[in-house]
């Protein structure tokens, strides 16, 4: 069966289709790998008896992962190269910013689009290159560029105040949602910033200007640092 050719919530209920999160996902794909004698990272040489195993460990083991190592050494090749571990293709609902998975909406948007439509709830299918995000940590990066922000465009398009939820502008990390994101030089970032990264990865919500939000985000988080800038607070990301 041609999966792309399910268009509606319904349609994929009927196919039997059942979701897996990011990590889960990954790790079945890559045990996939394993049994079938296929390289996991191609291209990336003399890593072979020492990093790839080590990062093969971690993705099994669903953590989230911190290279360090020093500029050259190929951390970003290979977090890249950790998309060729996912599905081809997963469906979300049609219009979604998150990503949001049909069987287990986590915005607001997507599940009134739910509740409206139904089993008519129109769905679309994005490929595994684009489930993909990455930033380079520089001083300048703020909460609003990672978390999300108040837009007073779409508020003032919508006629919504500013304490309606679907006023806001979600950033990178939100928009990664049932993918893997990277952070470049994570000890570059502000302390503030890092302490929002935490906050994601131990309690699962955000806050964006006096919104709280529970953002159960599914995303594996990929980290990449110099070990002579390395910080005790970076570690404390990882626990």
């Amino acid at each position: 069966m041609n999966i792309k050719k399910i268009k509606t919530l319904g349609e994929l209920k009927a196919s039997g289709y059942q979701p897996r999160s990011i990590k889960e996902e990954i790790r079945q794909n890559l045990i996939a790998k394993l049994k079938k004698g296929d390289p996991t990272f191609s291209g990336i040489v003399g890593y072979e008896d020492t990093v790839i195993p080590d990062v093969e460990r971690a993705l099994l083991s669903k953590h989230n992962i911190l290279f360090l190592g020093l500029r050259g050494q190929a951390k970003t090749r290979m977090a890249r190269q950790m998309t060729e571990l996912l599905d081809e293709y997963i469906p979300v609902v049609s219009g979604s910013e998150i990503s949001d998975d049909p069987l287990n909406p986590v915005s607001k948007f997507a599940q009134e689009e739910i509740t409206t439509h139904g089993d008519e709830t129109a769905i679309h299918w994005i490929h595994r290159s684009e489930r993909y995000g990455e930033k380079l940590a520089t001083p300048d990066v703020s909460v609003a560029d990672l978390i999300g922000d108040i837009d007073p465009i779409k508020a003032a398009n919508l006629k919504l105040s500013f304490a309606d939820e679907r006023v806001l502008h979600y950033g990178i990390i939100p928009r990664s949602n049932r993918g893997i994101f990277v952070i470049n030089e994570l000890p570059d970032l502000q302390a503030r910033i890092q302490v929002a990264l935490f906050n994601i990865l131990e309690e699962g919500d955000v806050q964006i200007r006096g919104f709280k939000l529970r953002l159960p985000l599914d995303i594996l988080f990929v980290f990449t640092a110099n070990p002579e800038d390395i910080q005790t607070v970076v570690l404390s990301l990882l626990r």
